[in-house]
């Protein structure tokens, strides 16, 4: 039975099946729906047999169904992987894998958002030198009346601020040392 070409379908519509009976019978005959939509009559009777296997056959494929999404559990959890496990231990298995991975994941994310303090961090210290490197670079273009580099006994400049050493000075705070070593790329 064609669904465009049945003219009952055409003039009911999709999905509608006209009665024969009065709406307060019950057809003896189950109805189902068929690939159009509209309900297509079942066969008038079917032996207990044929519903006892039909019943076993799902009841089959639901059972394997669990089967096979068990075996695809134990194959997930590497503790598991290749080995025979009952369900009550895949489970078990599973939950405690479950649970390292959500503490792992937790330590992962505690990583990153320290990780994004750091960088926020330094680019606030590269914008400062930045800052710092082009006020430099306007004082030496625009020289001071004060003259603070003074020459020393061997003919080099020193600035008088240094106090003429090479060292760095005692009073600099050293930066801390932070839990991850950065790495540095050549630019």
């Amino acid at each position: 039975m064609g669904c465009a070409r049945d003219p009952i379908v055409r003039i009911l519509g999709k999905g509608t099946v006209p009665r024969t009976c009065p709406v307060g019978l019950r057809s003896p005959i189950p109805v189902t729906r068929g690939s159009c939509g509209v309900k297509e009559e079942q066969p008038r009777f079917q032996s207990a047999a044929d519903k006892r296997a039909h019943h076993n056959a799902l009841e089959r494929k639901r059972r394997d169904h669990i089967k096979d999404s068990f075996h695809s559990l134990r194959d997930s959890v590497p503790s598991l992987q290749g080995e025979k496990a009952s369900r009550a231990q895949i489970l078990d298995k599973a939950t405690e894998y479950i649970q390292y991975m959500r503490r792992k994941n937790h330590t992962h994310q505690q990583d990153i958002d320290d990780l994004k303090r750091q960088n926020a961090l330094l680019e606030q210290q590269v914008r400062a030198l930045e800052k710092a490197r082009s006020s430099a670079q306007l004082q030496t273009n625009y020289p001071s009346s004060d003259n603070s580099l003074y020459t020393n006994a061997k003919g080099g400049t020193i600035s008088a601020f240094d106090g003429g050493s090479d060292s760095s000075s005692e009073s600099e705070p050293e930066e801390p040392q932070s839990r991850k070593k950065l790495r540095m790329e050549a630019s």
